[in-house]
């Protein structure tokens, strides 16, 4: 027997097997919130993803259609990785997670770049959605254009 993709019945179910994740969740913040590109990047995140669980997320976040791998001089290290449209969509989704959490984080924890996120999220979340998708699709034309 031929084994077929699962045939999702629920929206959310499906959602969670694609992005729902802790990983890619956070892969997907660096990338749109903090315009990380390379993989050395990646592994400076303060939650410290090991170096084969970074390589098998961006692999399939690539193979699931939220990334681009790009190597605008064709070499291994100038390997870039550039959220797409369906990437995108995931920024919404992660600026919800941040607001059901934020207020259960000490602010004396958080650091300046933290502190300004927090309050221009909570602010308006509809305008920081807004810039980032803007600074973002400027920064990715940017790299297309190495």
């Amino acid at each position: 027997m031929i084994n077929s993709p699962k045939k999702y019945t629920c929206a959310i179910a499906r959602s969670t097997n694609q992005i729902g994740d802790k990983w890619a969740l956070l892969i997907m913040r660096d990338v749109i919130v903090h315009k990380k590109s390379r993989f050395k990047e990646f592994r400076t995140s303060k939650e410290n993803i090991a170096t084969n669980i970074l390589t098998n997320k961006l692999n399939f976040l690539v193979k699931e259609g939220f990334l681009e791998k790009i190597t605008p001089l064709g070499t291994k290290k100038s390997t870039r990785y550039i959220a797409l449209d369906k990437g995108l969509l995931v920024l919404p989704i992660i600026i919800e997670m941040y607001l059901f959490s934020i207020y259960s984080i000490d602010e004396s924890v958080l650091d300046e770049s933290q502190i300004a996120i927090k309050s221009a999220i909570t602010n308006n979340p509809q305008i920081f959605k807004e810039k980032k998708i803007e600074e973002y699709l400027n920064f990715a034309k940017e790299l297309r254009a190495l």
